[in-house]
């Protein structure tokens, strides 16, 4: 009986119900050791089974979680063989390959999670699963993240996920942004009867100090007064002054302590063994006494309540067990017990391994190569992370005259890799006082300029950079590539800060020393984002050169389409991205892909595909968030909120600018506030605010001002030349005009050509006018840029209008009328309405689209169901379940009219 624990016991049933019910969730139980989680977790397995659903488990060890994915294999293990022959073939290897079963190329973290979710949503088929993590905060780091993605996916079926984990012990799981239970410790009666009911015997004074030491404690309460001497009085070893943690350690070690000795030597290396396994135990205790130690070795401490025997397994009653027996040990007997332990796993070199590492007294080369090759396997089964602290653990047992500073070099290529630049530093720095060879010795270097942040943006800094890149080229056949890899994120850094001239120029000179030919992706789009005013027009004349395939890699794909953006090169960077986004869909490879899909998202607004931009951009940010790449998400939210503010929908489009705004200033990301104005002002032109667009707009091109980016102010240069028109200030359009002008020229950028042309009409002598219009509308200028060209119509006609020329305004509002309804643009339909109306023309009520109909996850389900596409195809596409799927299309139909998916190809779904 859970004393106390009502409340809880009835939230966790009611998510239970509605797992049963279908729709499922996910919940982080939070509380100190003995709060009552792991009986709270148990009182939900019975519950589960007893209404006929499945329960899969997984316990978190203090020794196993520098192993990858072990904990992730404790909780599917039972399900494997039977179940994986319903996953696609991707799935299942990278499944595989995440457990060590097989070999291949390594899975990408979230492949795993997919194919993870998919076995769980598969067995949801069949009967609710309730999924039951203890001791969270001792899983692995890959299984955690795993783990975290599958919680947050789990709404749509018939799943529940309830983690335990231990309070100030912080993991990947609570980060994951899930519902929280705080486990508060029992009120005075529900303690009180507690422990009345384990110890009813108790003299009123014993009992009165023992509620006050347990401090409501459970554990406490049941296992205290196991402690009391056979007077029934409180010894004195239990000690007011020390925390209810290491009080309960002390009870249980204790009985410990009057065990047989060999049921303590079998019960250390329990302690010491993270699987629990009994053959493995006995054949360590046996390897450690020198004796064979029998099953029945372990039946005192069976009896004193410290373990338990189901099969060939051995759990500990309580986590503070294990942690109790291992430190109570000495020190020797401990390095014994990892080292009995290693020698019985010699079939299982990863665990092997560690053991090893932990019963190491010093430095030992043999046993850091072993961490080494653990940390090859852990790359193998997609596990960067782990490989890093394998890496980083085989560096602490090396010798620094050894092994030492190429082992830490290692671990901080990885973590560069990782975008954990100050971890990759600090190693950088311990690698420095290590013996290198010459080739570690300039790689060191040159990560060390790569990543150093502080005096980057200096010409003194990129000439020592280029000249350690150029001295790597010369040393190591895969020298350049990896300079070439290192100076990439710093041009990004050129694009978002504002180097010198100089500095620019000098990182384009480093990445084209380091080319291979001269149309290399990578040194184009290192220029591209380096000095996107000077190498504009040569990158874009290289990449509209390269052959359909030549780049197909989609991290490359991405790197150059994300580059051509930078040089406003949208039209050629589209099909780039495009296939970016479609190659990294199928790799799994999600922090890339939100990225992507946040590049897509904008290049799309300026292509005016605005369905699709919006598809992008919701994606992105949710990918981004999911794994940690923040700043993506931002870019992201203010793409989704440029696109609200021309759909209409001002106060989303506010309230997205306020927050993300506030959010950048809260983290720093100054370099991304240019975007926020952007967005404010392609808000304030649809209102017809033009003296608010002109002020949000011109602080972008203001070096004074935080918000200044010279690159995203173009984004919105024509919008600002038509603010200044109509407010007046007359002057400064023809000045930002005459920079607009001068810089499509210099760059031959397509966008910026068509902005010119935009603004041309706005800016010339009224006599001047008209002939600029007709000659932009008939140019093919705009012909990929349609809503711009929608916008050129919507002026023209206003233009005829004001002049009274109503029969030849009406044609190119209507015309502009037809492009913003079919680009799903609402308010700027809206106003060529008006203006329509104004001339004359009766006009009816727009035609509601049926795609805008839908929220951007919808519309993507809804237009792969309408090609034939499977819910499993789709929610392998999208990284959630089968079932999830499913509920989307339930949601769907009714709002498209349908009744089936076979009608959906019936539905226009919009286009772009």
């Amino acid at each position: 009986m859970l004393y106390g624990r009502d409340a809880e016991l009835r939230l966790l049933a009611d998510l239970v119900t509605r797992a049963f019910d279908g729709t499922g969730g996910a919940l982080l139980l939070r509380g100190e050791a003995g709060i009552g989680k792991t009986a709270l977790l148990g009182a939900v397995r019975e519950t589960a089974r007893a209404r006929g659903g499945r329960v899969l488990s997984a316990l978190g060890v203090q020794s196993e979680a520098s192993v990858p994915f072990a904990g992730l294999h404790q909780l599917l293990a039972p399900v494997l063989t039977d179940h994986t022959p319903s996953l696609t073939a991707r799935q299942r290897q990278a499944l595989f390959a995440a457990f060590g079963m097989t070999t291949g190329h390594p899975p990408e973290m979230f492949a795993v999670g997919l194919a993870a979710l998919e076995l769980i949503s598969g067995l949801a088929d069949e009967a609710a699963v309730v999924l039951l993590i203890d001791d969270a905060h001792w899983i692995d780091g890959p299984s955690s993240e795993v783990l975290a993605f599958v919680a947050r996916r789990l709404e749509a079926d018939r799943v529940v996920m309830l983690i335990a984990a231990r309070e100030g012990q912080d993991t990947v799981l609570s980060d994951a942004g899930l519902d929280e239970l705080q486990m508060a410790p029992l009120d005075d009666d529900a303690a009180l009867a507690l422990l009345t009911a384990h110890a009813p015997e108790l003299d009123r004074s014993v009992r009165d100090r023992l509620l006050a030491e347990a401090v409501g404690n459970p554990l406490a309460l049941v296992e205290l007064p196991a402690t009391l001497a056979s007077d029934g009085s409180v010894p004195r070893t239990l000690l007011p002054w020390l925390p209810t943690t290491r009080r309960l350690e002390r009870s249980f070690l204790s009985r410990a302590s009057a065990l047989p000795d060999s049921s303590r030597t079998a019960l250390l290396v329990a302690a010491v063994d993270e699987e629990g396994d009994l053959t493995e135990i006995l054949g360590a205790a046996q390897v450690l006494d020198g004796f064979a130690h029998p099953v029945a070795s372990l039946e005192p401490a069976v009896d004193a309540g410290l373990i338990e025997l189901s099969g060939h397994e051995v759990r500990f009653r309580h986590p503070l067990v294990r942690s109790a027996v291992y430190h109570a040990a000495t020190a020797s007997r401990r390095l014994a017990a990892h080292t009995a332990l290693a020698t019985v796993l010699a079939g299982h070199p990863e665990r092997r391994a560690w053991h090893r590492a932990a019963a190491a007294q010093g430095p030992d080369d043999d046993v850091a190569l072993d961490l080494e090759q653990a940390a090859c396997r852990a790359l193998h089964r997609g596990a960067p992370r782990a490989a890093a602290e394998a890496l980083r653990q085989a560096a602490l047992l090396s010798r620094p005259h050894t092994h030492r500073g190429r082992l830490l070099l290692r671990s901080a290529e990885i973590h560069f890799e990782l975008g954990e630049a100050s971890v990759a530093r600090r190693q950088l720095a311990e690698a420095r006082a290590t013996q290198l060879e010459t080739g570690e010795w300039l790689r060191l270097t040159l990560w060390t300029e790569a990543l150093n942040e502080e005096s980057w943006f200096t010409p003194e800094r990129v000439r020592a950079f280029a000249d350690v890149a150029d001295r790597l080229a010369d040393a190591e056949s895969d020298g350049a590539a990896l300079a070439l890899r290192a100076l990439w994120p710093l041009s990004i850094g050129c694009w978002y800060g504002n180097p010198t001239e100089e500095t620019r120029g000098l990182v384009v000179k480093a990445a084209r020393r380091l080319q291979s030919d001269d149309s290399e992706p990578m040194v184009l789009s290192i220029a591209a984002c380096a000095d996107p005013v000077a190498e504009a027009a040569w990158v874009i004349d290289r990449a509209s050169r390269l052959a359909p395939g030549a780049v197909d890699d989609p991290a490359e794909q991405h790197a150059l389409g994300a580059s051509l953006t930078a040089v406003w090169a949208y039209d050629l960077s589209w099909p780039y991205l495009c296939a970016a986004v479609d190659g990294l869909r199928h790799q799994g490879r999600l922090g890339l892909l939100g990225e992507a899909l946040a590049s897509q998202a904008w290049a799309a607004i300026q292509l005016g595909k605005h369905r699709s931009a919006r598809t992008a951009a919701d994606e992105s940010r949710r990918l981004s968030r999911d794994t940690g790449r923040s700043r993506w998400a931002y870019v992201a939210d203010l793409a989704l909120a440029t696109l609200a503010g021309e759909r209409g929908e001002s106060d989303v489009a506010n309230e997205l600018i306020r927050t993300t705004e506030a959010e950048l200033l809260s983290a720093g990301a100054q370099s991304i506030l240019a975007f926020a104005q952007y967005a404010r002002g392609r808000h304030a032109m649809v209102n017809k605010q033009y003296n608010d667009a002109f002020e949000q707009l011109a602080r972008i091109l203001d070096p004074a001002d935080i918000a200044y980016h010279r690159f995203v102010g173009c984004w919105g240069i024509a919008d600002l030349i038509e603010a200044a028109v109509r407010t007046g200030r007359d002057a400064e359009a023809e000045h930002y005009f005459a920079e607009l002008e001068a810089l499509a020229e210099r760059t031959t950028a397509p966008f910026l050509k068509a902005m010119a042309t935009y603004a041309r009409p706005l800016v010339v002598p009224e006599d001047e006018a008209e002939t600029c219009y007709q000659q932009a509308l008939d140019t093919r200028l705009l012909a990929n840029w349609p809503f711009h060209r929608a916008r050129l119509l919507l002026a023209h006609g206003r233009w005829l209008r004001r002049r009274r020329r109503i029969l030849e305004a009406r044609r190119p509002l209507r015309a502009a009328v037809e492009s913003f309804e079919a680009l799903g643009v609402t308010a700027y339909g809206e106003d060529a309405r008006a203006e329509l109306r104004a001339a004359g023309e009766t006009v009816g009520r727009p035609t509601p689209s049926t795609a805008d109909a839908l929220t951007p996850q919808e519309l993507q389900i809804a237009r792969m169901a309408a090609t034939g596409m499977t819910n499993r195809e789709i929610g392998t596409r999208l990284f959630i379940s089968h079932r999830t799927v499913g509920q989307h299309l339930r949601h769907i139909f009714p709002k498209l009219g349908v009744t089936s998916r076979g009608q959906l190809h019936l539905v226009d779904l919009g286009s772009d």
